[in-house]
């Protein structure tokens, strides 16, 4: 049987169209917030969902997705309840795919057998580790793949042509290509530009290529769809939250409704554009 993944992406070529994949943080602001809103995303139009693993030092995440990593551990959100949040997803949703997004120190703090069989069991379908490069495939991707899971890498603007191929090596499910130089949220791609990038990474794989970092609104994602398999949007979903907060930073009866309002916008953009690859 196909993966959740490559099924989500056969569906999508079928339909002529790319597919949207939907980032918030886990635990934030709550864990029974966050699932919450998890479970509301593929009512909206989303197809692929990432689920952030809170992390106090992360390296590519910029203000918004920083602040709700705090806000997560804050609640008391860890590795265990992250799982136990896809769990509980998956007991009312067993066809959208679930990716978790984060950095390696809390898995590898957690036990790298451990959290790959838990993660299997609560019904993971990916990971992405952004903070792992290729020469570290043993400590922790070609472990996943071999559970079945998912690796799925990152290119950036400035991974060239000899660097390519070792990034795409072991990856699966699709790859992440980010879409400008820097931190997530931070900046608008040059759109023109991505489509030659996901073009230049097609050349090397046969995998769908979604583009990420810098999507906020339903034309940008049109934008982005026109020339890749997938939009990627992140930081804009996470500040629609919190901009729903109350004072205190807790939900309140329309925070869920705030982030869901977005994503059909998104939604609508990406469906409005012709996927970029022939079904």
């Amino acid at each position: 049987m196909p993966s959740r993944i490559d099924a989500t992406f056969a569906r999508a070529r079928a339909e002529n169209r790319s597919v949207l994949v939907t980032y918030v943080m886990s635990g934030d602001p709550d864990p029974e917030t966050s699932l919450e809103v998890l479970t509301a995303l593929p009512g909206a139009g989303a197809d692929i969902l990432e689920f952030g693993l809170p992390f106090t030092d992360p390296m590519a995440d910029g203000p918004a997705i920083q602040a709700a990593g705090l806000r997560a551990l804050k609640a008391g959100q860890t590795v265990s309840g992250t799982l136990d949040l896809v769990r509980r997803f998956r007991a009312g949703n067993d066809t959208t795919p679930v990716v978790l997004m984060g950095y390696y120190n809390p898995i590898h703090t957690y036990g790298v057998d451990r959290f790959l069989d838990d993660a299997v069991a609560a019904g993971v379908d990916g990971l992405i580790v952004v903070d792992l490069p290729p020469e570290e495939d043993a400590e922790l991707c070609l472990p996943a793949l071999g559970k079945g899971l998912a690796f799925i890498r990152l290119a950036t603007p400035t991974t060239d042509e000899r660097r390519l191929p070792a990034v795409l090596a072991n990856t699966a499910g699709f790859v992440y290509y980010v879409s400008i130089t820097g931190i997530t949220g931070t900046a608008t791609p040059d759109f023109g530009k991505v489509s030659e990038a996901v073009a230049r990474i097609r050349r090397h794989t046969e995998l769908p290529v979604v583009v990420g970092f810098g999507v906020k609104t339903g034309a940008h994602a049109a934008a982005i769809a026109e020339g890749a398999d997938g939009v990627v949007v992140g930081s804009a979903l996470v500040d629609a939250l919190v901009r729903s907060l109350n004072g205190e930073g807790r939900p309140q009866a329309g925070s869920v409704g705030a982030v869901t309002e977005l994503v059909r916008e998104l939604a609508a953009g990406v469906r409005s554009a012709g996927v970029g690859r022939a079904a």
